[in-house]
């Protein structure tokens, strides 16, 4: 018996004669289109209708896929780089010629995650940084009154006594 396939290669299951519908089939093929669904950005339910089950069915039976939804994306661009770079190592000019253009892309992502650290911190820290206050403000000019430069002269420096 063949097995039919339907426009998009999908087996089509035949159900005459038989009751109910017949249980969900997990294949590999399956777990590596929710895996590149998942490397995609695809929301849960954009991955289900894509196989073509529920967004229940696809947390039943693919919790381990969907677990790894942080990580997806890192190792399909890892994964680019692997095949790549294989290819370069066997000489290849233009994937030596793509791996360069990879680089310099990659280079170029991690330098604006870099800029953008480096000003949240810098938005933290002058969040940190509150305003003074009323009397903070006066303890502090209290304390640098009567220096250098100032109308006061010598009169606020410590250490000159009067005589009794």
């Amino acid at each position: 018996m063949s097995v039919n396939f339907d426009l998009f290669g999908n087996p089509v299951r035949d159900g005459h004669g038989k009751r109910g519908r017949p249980p969900f089939e997990v294949t590999p093929e399956k777990s590596n289109k929710i895996r590149l669904g998942l490397a995609l950005g695809w929301s849960n339910d954009r991955i289900a209708n894509a196989i073509a089950c529920s967004p229940a069915t696809l947390k039943r039976y693919f919790r381990a896929e969907l677990a790894e939804r942080t990580m997806a994306r890192d190792q399909m661009e890892l994964r680019r780089f692997e095949l790549i770079m294989a290819e370069a190592n066997k000489g290849n000019v233009g994937a030596i010629k793509e791996l360069g253009r990879m680089l310099e892309r990659n280079d170029s992502v991690l330098a604006g995650q870099r800029f953008d650290d480096a000003q949240r911190r810098g938005q933290e820290q002058t969040k940190a940084a509150k305003p003074l206050g009323k009397k903070e403000a006066a303890q502090l000019a209290a304390e640098t009154a009567g220096g250098e430069g100032s109308l006061w002269g010598e009169d606020l420096t410590p250490g000159f006594g009067r005589p009794n």
